[in-house]
C-alpha cells in the first residue's frame, strides 16, 4: 500500500515540465528537485512517466522504494500560484513478505518519515498532511 503526503507550494513551475507522454499529469519538477537536493546522500533514479504522474526509485536503509509525484494543475491555470501536490512512497516487498503480511508500508516507515520531514522543513512547502 502506498502512503501519501499532500501539500501546497508555488516552488515549481510545472508549465515548464517535459510533457508526460502517457497522461498529461505534472509532477516531474518535484522529483527532479528531490534528486538534486539529495545528490550525494541518496541515489534516486531519473523520473519516469506513469499514467498517474511521475515516479523514481531509490534504496533507503536497505529497502527498495518507489516515490511518485503528481500536481493538480490544468492547462490555463496560473503556474505561479500555489499548486496542490501528492507525493507518495511505496515499499517494494518480496512475495514471501506479502504472503506473510510482513514489512508493510506504513506512515511510520523510516523512508516515509524521511521524506515527510524533508517536506515539513522546506519553507516554500505548506499544509503538509499525511493522507
Amino acid at each position: 500500500m502506498n502512503q501519501a503526503i499532500h501539500f501546497k507550494t508555488s516552488m515549481f513551475d510545472v508549465s515548464k515540465e517535459k510533457e508526460n507522454p502517457i497522461n498529461p499529469i505534472h509532477g516531474l519538477s518535484l522529483l527532479e528537485w528531490l534528486r538534486k537536493k539529495l545528490e550525494g546522500k541518496i541515489e534516486i533514479t531519473e523520473p519516469e512517466a506513469e499514467d498517474w504522474g511521475w515516479y523514481s526509485e531509490l534504496e533507503y536503509e536497505g529497502g527498495n522504494y518507489l516515490i511518485g509525484a503528481c500536481a493538480f494543475f490544468e492547462k490555463g491555470d496560473d503556474p505561479t500560484l500555489e499548486i496542490e501536490w501528492v507525493f507518495q512512497v511505496h515499499k517494494y516487498r518480496s512475495l514471501k513478505e506479502k504472503l506473510l503480511g510482513k514489512n508493510k508500508m506504513t506512515t511510520s516507515d523510516s523512508c516515509f518519515q524521511f521524506f515527510k520531514g524533508l517536506l515539513d522543513q522546506e519553507p516554500g512547502i505548506k499544509e503538509v498532511e499525511v493522507a
